[in-house]
């Protein structure tokens, strides 16, 4: 079995517009390439990858840069692909940092259904179910935070993530005011993608530490190791990090092995595809530390996340980035998340869900197409 096909379309997804609950019709802020890989027996690997600044740069890094690579190679050389591919971003390609892994979750796809299991078997599963927690955008008030946790805590969600704005006393205002409104029993996260000084960031977790939060993520720029090794010692909230490090599984290495953080970060966009998830997974676990699987703002990615979550022991929620309908795109319907707050992973072969090929050929303003023949 070889790759004998790779396709691309790139769709403008500010022209998709959705149902929203509670705003009406909500459309998508960027762009999104669908891409296919078929096989010379007919097997079919897809994956989406994110296109934030153009969608024009990420096709023509796949089509130029990876598919040579892809084309005409067995599926189950993966791993070595994607060390290949490693190397032709050290030789000044430098991939946008969601790139390589859609081919690698392409590549994974078909060799689960080539199987004839769904992915997190495949990969060897350890359960088929996890708790969401609600992960909110940047909003504009204060009371936009506490609508939208109790909003979805109303809809059986357990667990709520804010991303607060900044400046500090605004953040731990909003922290505290969540608390209020959630009540004791209900999870909370504060994850403020901040530039907080190292004593800024300590006052912050002790007033998470006081309020019950189950940790502080990304208070600093992912490379601040000092400050983040620092901030591990003077706290006890746990510290999640390494959502943004680069170098998949080594760059996190040297986050662990400074203590710079108590959970890391991976998912199967940013680092790499299920190949670099795993390793950075397999890693965290070896020093007994979680891998909390960050989205992909991809729905159709974030499946293949549920995926790896199900297949490793050491990641305890699923990011469930809402609201849901702006990141639905391309794939065809919802997550399959229950009235208790749980999300179940597909059965079928390979990924398991479908894409909406409709709205895809009617969104599209570039396909591409290279063959091995």
């Amino acid at each position: 079995m070889i790759i004998e096909k790779i396709e691309t379309w790139w769709v403008r997804r500010d022209k998709c517009l959705f149902d929203d609950k509670r705003k009406g019709k909500s459309a998508m802020d960027w762009d999104v390439l669908v891409l296919k890989l078929t096989t010379d027996t007919g097997i079919e690997g897809i994956a989406t990858a994110l296109a934030a600044r153009s969608g024009n740069v990420t096709e023509a890094y796949i089509m130029d840069n990876i598919a040579p690579v892809v084309l005409g190679r067995s599926p189950y050389d993966r791993e070595k692909i994607w060390h290949e591919l490693w190397n032709i971003d050290r030789h000044l390609t430098f991939f946008p940092v969601y790139l390589p892994g859609p081919i690698d979750v392409a590549l994974w796809d078909i060799c689960a259904k080539a199987a004839g299991l769904p992915l997190y078997q495949y990969i060897g599963a350890y359960r088929e179910q996890l708790p969401v927690y609600a992960s909110g955008l940047f909003h504009t008030s204060e009371q936009e935070y506490i609508d939208e946790a109790l909003y979805y805590q109303e809809r059986g969600i357990k667990c709520y993530k804010v991303h607060p704005p900044g400046p500090i006393e605004t953040d731990m205002r909003i922290h505290e005011n969540l608390r209020k409104a959630t009540g004791d029993d209900f999870g909370l996260m504060s994850d403020p993608v901040a530039e907080y000084t190292l004593d800024e960031a300590i006052r912050v977790g002790r007033q998470l530490e006081r309020l019950g939060y189950i940790w502080l993520e990304e208070p600093f720029r992912d490379f601040e190791l000092y400050k983040y090794s620092q901030l591990c010692r003077a706290l006890d909230i746990p510290i999640a990090a390494t959502e943004t490090t680069r170098g998949c599984h080594w760059g996190v290495a040297q986050v662990i092995a400074q203590q710079a953080a108590d959970i890391v970060r991976a998912d199967v966009s940013w680092k790499c595809g299920i190949t670099g998830t795993l390793k950075i997974a397999h890693l965290a676990e070896s020093f007994g530390l979680n891998c909390e699987i960050h989205t992909t703002t991809m729905n159709y990615m974030d499946i293949v996340n549920l995926h790896v979550s199900c297949a490793i022991r050491n990641c305890k929620w699923f990011e469930y980035f809402v609201p849901e309908e702006d990141f639905q795109f391309p794939m065809k319907g919802l997550l399959p998340i229950d009235s208790e707050g749980m999300i179940t992973v597909p059965k079928a072969p390979g990924v398991g869900v479908e894409l909406d090929w409709d709205i895809i050929q009617k969104n599209c303003v570039s396909y591409k197409i290279l063959t091995n023949k």
